[in-house]
């Protein structure tokens, strides 16, 4: 490919906010890094991938929370270089790559720039896909329904045999204000999702492959995050769906896409979702829109979160349990500041010597359907496993009179 034929990556933010991103940078000891980004934006792309190295330790150099936040948008300045390099080469995965790295740990300041180039990579890429394989077009869906009665040995003792979650159809936002929201009770919504278009295009496992299979997302491997053997990887999306086809069920290989913002990551699959009213009950906001994305078996093990949640399951089924929080003595919450929010009971393998009060506490519970909501308020303790491969997402908010963090 010659030079004038090559194909150019347009950062039109990143040129005009260089300067003053450098300076800044500069001012907290990265004279070296900016000398290399500048060299980086004049065409040298070693000195593009040496800029990248050099961020990628100041953000390793300490406890997240610790890291100055100019070196995260340094860390998108590099990506971006090394992103318009690979691209002008022809290199669209490793582009690509580049740029959900940047997404993943860079800084505020250039995400739309990152979000603009993602659009343009993928496009490029799925254009020569398409000419690849001659335009043909594909369907697979990918969700098996499930035996009940073989998947409840499968579950906690005593699942499904004490009071369910009361369910809903046409529930109202004041309705859902005045019986749930105030009174702080779960429910589930049972219709709320019709109109999504997320709940026909992700049951089909080619249109999740095609929107997103070449980006780069964050994984957890193992059973739950407080098993000792596990683990988190940063892996292309078609290989984590790969995965979740694999009949490699082991605790220790499950291979789980949970509590990611996927969709500030790929803008493609967030225009498939809508926000539900109901999280704009108590004036307040969104505080996180999160996707949980694995193969049956996945489990999110028995804890609380400080903000009211509805979860939407837009593909497969889960069972969820939920004690509400006048309980939250009783259920043997770990001592360590880190992990308080999170009990030392495995549901799954309940220790009766060293938790005997935990099989006499009642409980609600349920499978949440495909197309199904559940509102979880705050501080409700919840177990969560999945019986099929399973796509959710949760909508975290808090509201302006009761905010948690008030």
């Amino acid at each position: 490919m010659t030079t004038a034929s090559r194909p150019i990556l347009e950062t039109p933010i990143l040129d005009a906010t260089l300067p003053s991103l450098l300076q800044q940078i500069t001012e907290e000891g990265g004279y070296a890094f900016s000398s290399m980004a500048t060299r980086a934006a004049a065409g040298d792309t070693r000195a593009a991938e040496a800029a990248r190295e050099m961020a990628w330790e100041q953000l390793h150099s300490g406890p997240w929370h610790s890291v100055v936040p100019i070196w995260r948008d340094a860390y998108a300045v590099a990506c971006l270089h090394v992103a318009k390099h690979q691209f002008s080469a022809g290199e669209f995965k490793l582009a690509l790559r580049a740029l959900d790295m940047g997404l993943i740990m860079g800084g505020l300041t250039l995400r739309d720039e990152l979000n603009l180039c993602t659009r343009k990579v993928g496009a490029a890429m799925r254009e020569k896909e398409f000419s690849d394989n001659g335009g043909g077009e594909q369907n697979g869906a990918w969700y098996k329904d499930f035996n009940l009665a073989e998947v409840v040995k499968l579950l906690p003792v005593k699942s499904l045999s004490c009071k369910t979650v009361e369910k809903k159809c046409g529930l109202s936002l004041e309705g859902f204000l005045r019986e749930h929201f105030v009174s702080g009770s779960p429910v589930i919504i049972a219709d709320a999702m019709n109109h999504w278009p997320a709940k026909d295009r992700w049951n089909d496992m080619y249109y999740l492959n095609k929107v997103a299979g070449f980006r780069t997302v964050p994984v957890e491997v193992g059973k739950t995050y407080l098993s000792p053997d596990w683990k988190q990887e940063l892996i292309t999306f078609s290989e984590f769906l790969e995965r979740i086809q694999s009949s490699d069920c082991s605790s220790a290989g499950l291979t789980y896409l949970a509590q990611h913002q996927l969709f500030d990551q790929i803008q493609e699959l967030k225009q498939d979702i809508v926000v539900p009213d109901y999280c704009f009950a108590g004036g307040g906001e969104i505080r996180s829109l999160n996707a949980w994305f694995g193969p049956p078996g996945t489990v999110t093990p028995l804890h609380h979160d400080p903000h009211h949640n509805i979860l939407a399951q837009v593909v497969g089924k889960k069972y969820i349990r939920l004690y509400p929080s006048s309980l939250s003595g009783e259920l043997y919450p770990h001592s360590e500041s880190m992990l308080s929010n999170s009990s030392q009971v495995d549901l799954d393998n309940i220790d009766e010597k060293e938790f005997p009060r935990m099989l006499d506490l009642e409980f609600l519970d349920c499978i949440l359907e495909e197309g199904e909501m559940l509102y979880i308020p705050p501080k409700w303790w919840h177990y969560v496993r999945s019986l099929t491969p399973s796509f959710s997402v949760s909508f975290w908010w808090s509201n302006e009179v009761n905010s948690p963090e008030s």
